[in-house]
C-alpha cells in the first residue's frame, strides 16, 4: 500500500532519480559538490507545521481522508509482528493481546530518525510536479510556450489528444505522495526567484497534466494574481511554498475543511496549482476542476469557488480580503474560466476577490 512503502531508503531514491533523468534540468540546486540529501534537521519546524495543520485538518474532514492518516500508523504496526504476542497462551476464542508500548517503540517517525524513519504521512492525493525553461533550448529538453496559459486550439474545448503538441514542451519532475516525500523534493529544487525568465513549474494531482484539454480541467478555470517582480522578489518562494502545503494540504476547497461533504469520497475542485516567471512579473496560480457560468443553478459553485479564492488571497498570500492589489505589473486575485480565457475584453467574465 502507498503508505508501506518503507522498507527502503527514500532519500536514496529522491537522489538517484535525480541523478539518473534530471541531472540536466537546471531547477536542482548547484551550491553543493554532491547532490544533497534533504535535511530534515534543519526542516523539521517546517515539516511540524505541515504535519500539526494537516492533523487540525484532519479532526475535521470526513472519514475518509481520516482513514488515510491512519494507514500509516497501520502499515509501521505491521512490519514489527515481533512486538506482537505469539498468542502461544491464547485460548480459543480468546482476544490476543496487543503489548502497544513494544509497538510504538518500533516505529520511527522522520522527526525519531531524519534518515532511516519507517512511518511517512500520506497526503489524501499524489501530486506530480512538472517544469520548462527556455533554458533548455537546443538540448534535447522542454521548451517554454509563449503563455503558462496555452490557447485552446479550437473554439469548443478538445480532448486529450489536443494537448499532445503542448505537452511535450513541459518536462515531468517527479510524483509524490506524502509529507517527507514533499520536503525531499522541495529542499532539492531551485526556488521561483531564482529559476530563469518564462520558466514555470506546474503541481498537479497525479494523473491530470497541466493543459485545459485534459478531462480533469476542460470545464474549469483559474484563479490567478500577478506581481511586480521588483517589489516581490523577496516574497514569491514563500507565497508559493504556502500555495504548494495548501493545495497538497486540501485546504483550498470549503467543500472538504467544513465537514459538510455529504459523499463518503469528497472530491477537491483544486486540480492543480502553478508558478511562472516572466522578465518584469511573477504570476501564482490555481486550477479548478469546475467554474460556474453565471446561471442560477450554480450559485453554490459560484460561493465554493469565490471561497477558494478569499483562502487564496487572505491565508496563503497573507493579503487582508479589503487590500486592492491591482497597478502597474501587478492585478488583483481573479477567477476566469478556461473558456472565458479565450474571450477578448470585456467579453470574459471575471471573479474578484
Amino acid at each position: 500500500t502507498r503508505a508501506s512503502r518503507n522498507s527502503q531508503n527514500l532519500l536514496s531514491d529522491i537522489d538517484q532519480h535525480f541523478d539518473c533523468h534530471l541531472s540536466n534540468l537546471e531547477i536542482f540546486r548547484t551550491d553543493f559538490d554532491s547532490p544533497p540529501r534533504p535535511s530534515y534537521s534543519f526542516k523539521s519546524n517546517r515539516i511540524a507545521r505541515s504535519l500539526i495543520h494537516f492533523s487540525i485538518i484532519m479532526s475535521t474532514l470526513p472519514a475518509s481522508f481520516q482513514h488515510a492518516n491512519k494507514v500509516a500508523l497501520s502499515a509501521a504496526l505491521a512490519e514489527n509482528p515481533d512486538n506482537v504476542s505469539n498468542g502461544s497462551d491464547t485460548e480459543p476464542g480468546e482476544i490476543q493481546e496487543v503489548d502497544m508500548q513494544a509497538q510504538a517503540e518500533g516505529i520511527r517517525t522522520v522527526f525519531n530518525d531524519p534518515t532511516n524513519f519507517n512511518v511517512k504521512h500520506p497526503l489524501y492525493s499524489s501530486w506530480t510536479l512538472w517544469f520548462d525553461s527556455p533554458a533548455t533550448k537546443g538540448r534535447n529538453l522542454p521548451q517554454t510556450p509563449i503563455s503558462s496559459f496555452p490557447q485552446t486550439p479550437v473554439p469548443q474545448t478538445p480532448g486529450p489528444a489536443a494537448a499532445l503538441g503542448w505537452m511535450e514542451d513541459i518536462k515531468k519532475v517527479i510524483s509524490f505522495e506524502s509529507v517527507e516525500e514533499f520536503w525531499g523534493l522541495y529542499n532539492h529544487i531551485v526556488p521561483p526567484s531564482q529559476l530563469p525568465q518564462k520558466a514555470n513549474y506546474y503541481l498537479f494531482k497525479e494523473g491530470i497534466i497541466p493543459a485545459w484539454e485534459d478531462e480533469a480541467n476542460k470545464l474549469g478555470g483559474k484563479w490567478s494574481i500577478q506581481l511586480p517582480k521588483e517589489k516581490n522578489r523577496s516574497q514569491v518562494d514563500k507565497m508559493w511554498l504556502y500555495t504548494m502545503l495548501a493545495a497538497i494540504g486540501e485546504t483550498f476547497d470549503p467543500h472538504l475543511t467544513s465537514g459538510e461533504a455529504s459523499e463518503p469520497n469528497p472530491q477537491s475542485l483544486i486540480t492543480g496549482v502553478i508558478v511562472s516567471t516572466r522578465p518584469q512579473f511573477y504570476r501564482l496560480s490555481i486550477w479548478t476542476r469546475l467554474a460556474p457560468s453565471g446561471v442560477p443553478e450554480d450559485d453554490q459553485l459560484r460561493e465554493r469557488i469565490e471561497a477558494v479564492g478569499r483562502h487564496f488571497k487572505t491565508s496563503v498570500l497573507g493579503y487582508p480580503e479589503s487590500h486592492k492589489l491591482s497597478g502597474p505589473l501587478a492585478t488583483e486575485v481573479e477567477f476566469l474560466s478556461h473558456k472565458d480565457s479565450e474571450k477578448k475584453g470585456k467579453a470574459a467574465k471575471k471573479i474578484i476577490v
